[in-house]
């Protein structure tokens, strides 16, 4: 996706980034614009899809989801991983991120289940039900440091 963004897109796409729930007129108060202008312009950025969507930043200990864990997998086709398999592994639920990766192992999932029974639980009943799955190698997380969605935004 090649996208050209101005200063402005930029400037808009930060301010958005550190608070999604800034309102219109505050943004094009801090930009010095027109609410219009601005308005245009987020839509603008929504429909090149440069801005996704916007969503809750949620504890996962507030929702039971304490243990986090990253699983690399294996899988039979070897280098050409299959979109099929990707696909399969996108659907379970608790699977919060899939990433097609260079090395030994096709794929690097990240995971976020109640507790490492029902880590187990997912990976017989889930994971171990996928075709072309050869092996996997599990790590949980004891402690979660920083971890963030936000870019760091270069202006030019």
């Amino acid at each position: 996706m090649d996208v050209s963004l101005d200063i402005i897109d930029l400037q808009i796409l930060e301010s958005m980034q550190a608070n999604a729930r800034i309102s219109n007129s505050d943004l094009a108060r801090e930009l010095n614009m027109a609410p219009s202008a601005v308005l245009e312009r987020v839509k603008k950025l929504e429909q090149k899809k440069v801005i996704k969507g916007y969503t809750a930043q949620i504890n996962p200990v507030a929702v039971q989801q304490k243990l986090l864990a990253f699983i690399f997998i294996k899988s039979k086709e070897g280098f050409t991983c299959s979109s099929d398999t990707a696909k399969h592994l996108s659907d379970i639920p608790e699977v919060q991120e899939v990433h097609h990766i260079a090395g030994e192992d096709c794929f690097l999932v990240k995971i976020r289940t109640e507790d490492s029974a029902s880590l187990m639980q997912l990976m017989r009943n889930s994971l171990q039900k996928i075709p072309n799955i050869l092996s996997t190698k599990t790590t949980i997380v004891l402690e979660t440091v920083k971890e963030q969605q936000q870019l760091v935004i270069h202006k030019k």
